[in-house]
C-alpha cells in the first residue's frame, strides 16, 4: 500500500499544485480518520489563495486549504464520540465541524467556542485542511448525515451552519424588513433562513447579474445589482425608513458604510463578509444617530444539526448552490476559475473521490 496521498497545497498567492503527500498517522483517542469526499470553496479560501493571507493571519508554508467538507469515517479511535456523543463507526458518511475549540478557555466555558481563544480551524495557517484524500479529525466534530444528503450537500452544511448563527445574532422579527448585500452562498442561505424566520420583504445585492437572478430565484422580494444605487433603491422600496436588519455578506468594502445608510433608525447591521484590507469604514455620525446595534459573525456554535434537519425538510437546497464541480487534481483550475468569478459561478464544489 503507498504510503502517500494526493493533496492540493497553496504555496504562495495563486500558486496550488497538486502533489503526493504522507498519510495521516493512526487515529488517536477521540480521533477519526476519514476519507475526505467533498470540499466546497469558499470565499475565505479565495482570499488565502489571492492575498496569501486572510485578515492578519498570512500563509508561512506551503498548507492544504479547505474547512467546508464531509467524508467516510474509515477508522474510529479510543472514545471517539460524534458531535451528538455516540460512538462513531467506520462506514459513516459525516459532515465535519473545521473549528477545533479547547473546550476549557473562558469563551468556552460561557457557550462561545467559536470565539475560542485557542481555536484551531482547518484550512487556516498553520492547520492544514480538507483538499486531501485522507486526514485525521476530532471525532467531536463529526456528524452523521443520512444517505438522503449528497456528498457535495454535507459539505455544504457548514456554510449552512454560518448563515445560521448569523440569522440567530440578527433577532429578526416577524415581518422584518431586510436587505442582504451579497448574494453569494452565504447570503443566499442568509436570505433564505430569514424568510423562513418570519422577515417580510428581503431585499438583495450583488456586483454580478446571474447572482441577483439565483436570490430572485430564491425568495428574494427585490434584488438587484450595483449598476444601481442601493442605498437609493432600498429607500425607494421602503419609503426611506430603512431596513430593520442589514446584512453584509460580500466583500465588506464600501458595502458596510452603504449597509449603515440602509439601515434604520434602531436598526440592526450584522457584518458577515470579510475585507481583504483587514479594515472597514463608515460613516460614525451616520451609524451613532440612528442608534445601530453591529454585530460581526464569526463562524458558528453547534448548528449542524439543526442545518441537517433544515436540509432534509426541504427548507434548504444546499446542492442548488453547486454551479461547477472539479476533481481534486484540478483544484488549481477551480480556484483560478472561482477567483475570476466568469458568468455562472456560484459555488464550487471538489469531488475528491471522483476522478
Amino acid at each position: 500500500m503507498s504510503a502517500t496521498m494526493r493533496a492540493a497545497r497553496l504555496y504562495g498567492p495563486r500558486w496550488m499544485m497538486v502533489e503526493d503527500v504522507p498519510l495521516p498517522p493512526a487515529p488517536k483517542p477521540g480521533e477519526a480518520r476519514i476519507a475526505v469526499t467533498a470540499v466546497g470553496i469558499c470565499g475565505s479560501d479565495l482570499h488565502n489563495y489571492e492575498d496569501g493571507r486572510i485578515g492578519d493571519t498570512a500563509i508561512e508554508a506551503p498548507m492544504i486549504l479547505g474547512h467546508e467538507f464531509a467524508g467516510v469515517v474509515l477508522e474510529a479511535g479510543a472514545e471517539a464520540l460524534d458531535g451528538n456523543d455516540q460512538p462513531l463507526r467506520a462506514g459513516q458518511r459525516v459532515a465535519i465541524d473545521p473549528a477545533t475549540p479547547c473546550w476549557r478557555c473562558e469563551l468556552c466555558e460561557a457557550g462561545h467556542p467559536n470565539l475560542c481563544r485557542r481555536l484551531h480551524f482547518c484550512g487556516l495557517y498553520p492547520d492544514d485542511g480538507a483538499l486531501r484524500e485522507l486526514m485525521n479529525v476530532p471525532a467531536r466534530s463529526c456528524f452523521p448525515v443520512p444517505d438522503a444528503i449528497s456528498d457535495a450537500g454535507a459539505a455544504l452544511l457548514e456554510p449552512l451552519g454560518v448563515a445560521l448563527h448569523a440569522v440567530n445574532l440578527a433577532h429578526v422579527r416577524l415581518g422584518d424588513t431586510v436587505v442582504v448585500q451579497g448574494c453569494g452562498p452565504i447570503g443566499l442561505l442568509i436570505q433564505r433562513l430569514m424568510r423562513h424566520s418570519g422577515a417580510g420583504a428581503v431585499y438583495a445585492f450583488d456586483r454580478f447579474a446571474w447572482r441577483a437572478d439565483k436570490a430572485k430565484e430564491w425568495g428574494a422580494t427585490g434584488a438587484w445589482t450595483l449598476e444601481e444605487d442601493p442605498v437609493a433603491r432600498l429607500q425607494d422600496v421602503t419609503g426611506g425608513r430603512g431596513a430593520d436588519i442589514v446584512v453584509e455578506a460580500a466583500w465588506a468594502d464600501h458595502s458596510v458604510g452603504q449597509a449603515v445608510e440602509m439601515a434604520r433608525l434602531g436598526g440592526r447591521v450584522m457584518l458577515a463578509g470579510i475585507p481583504s484590507a483587514d479594515e472597514v469604514r463608515f460613516k460614525h455620525s451616520t451609524a451613532r444617530r440612528k442608534g445601530l446595534t453591529i454585530s460581526m459573525v464569526r463562524r458558528m456554535k453547534h448548528t449542524y444539526p439543526r442545518a441537517i434537519e433544515l436540509v432534509l425538510r426541504g427548507v434548504v437546497d444546499v446542492d442548488g448552490l453547486v454551479s461547477h464541480r472539479f476533481p481534486l487534481e484540478r483544484a488549481p483550475e477551480a480556484f483560478a476559475m472561482n477567483l475570476a468569478y466568469p458568468p455562472g459561478v456560484q459555488k464550487v464544489a471538489i469531488d475528491v473521490r471522483k476522478a
